[in-house]
């Protein structure tokens, strides 16, 4: 039986999921949680097999609580879910850990086939989104913006678009508040960004969060 942790901050989103992977023999699901700090907090408890994490949610995003998981436990094997079906959300995830990637706008069969592929410890990206990322490499296509940021600069940039405050995010990440200076100029020259509005903006349109 493949045991599930199932995590977005919509509940009726959660409960379809739940529906439809409890109606497959071989799953079921041992948790939900509707945020990455709950995800974090329930994964001992909870033991699962595999994450399903949604990427764009309040607080703690999807990126953020899959790297955190993965940095404290290692084995963990995490599937990120997107309603953004492009190249750059699927390398984030898969950078900070994430064995497979699926749009939400897959076809059910297609999410049973990714968490049994998953929970194997085998990587899974659906084929339309594999064979982009396939042709990126291939044609050299350049990065967005976002993907030019460094993985600090990324942490970083995510807690000013939520609005937190330079010195807040130096205590968060045990950085001094220059550091961060240094991180907030960087990342406003990268994003063409002359305010953390903008940065906040910048964040909503690519899905990486919600209001």
């Amino acid at each position: 039986m493949i045991r599930v942790l199932l995590v977005d901050d919509h509940t009726v989103v959660r409960f379809g999921f739940r529906l439809l992977l409890e109606g497959a023999a071989d799953v079921q699901v041992v948790g939900e949680a509707d945020s990455g700090e709950s995800a974090y907090a329930m994964y001992p408890r909870c033991e699962p097999d595999i994450v399903i994490m949604d990427l764009s949610m309040p607080g703690m995003g999807g990126i953020e609580a899959l790297k955190r998981i993965r940095t404290h436990y290692p084995d963990a094997r995490l599937l990120a879910l997107s309603a953004h079906d492009d190249a750059m959300h699927a390398r984030r995830a898969l950078v900070q850990g994430a064995l497979g990637f699926l749009s939400k706008r897959s076809a059910p069969e297609v999410l049973l086939e990714a968490v049994r592929s998953v929970a194997a410890g085998n990587r899974y990206l659906d084929p339309s989104l594999a064979q982009e990322l396939a042709l990126a490499e291939i044609d050299g296509v350049s990065e967005t913006p976002l993907e030019r940021l460094s993985e600090r600069e990324f942490e970083v940039f995510l807690r000013l678009a939520r609005g937190a405050a330079v010195q807040a995010i130096a205590n968060d990440l045990n950085l001094s508040a220059s550091t961060v200076g240094t991180h907030l100029y960087n990342i406003k020259q990268k994003l063409g960004a002359s305010n953390q509005a903008e940065l906040t903006l910048i964040a909503l349109r690519a899905g990486l969060i919600e209001v």
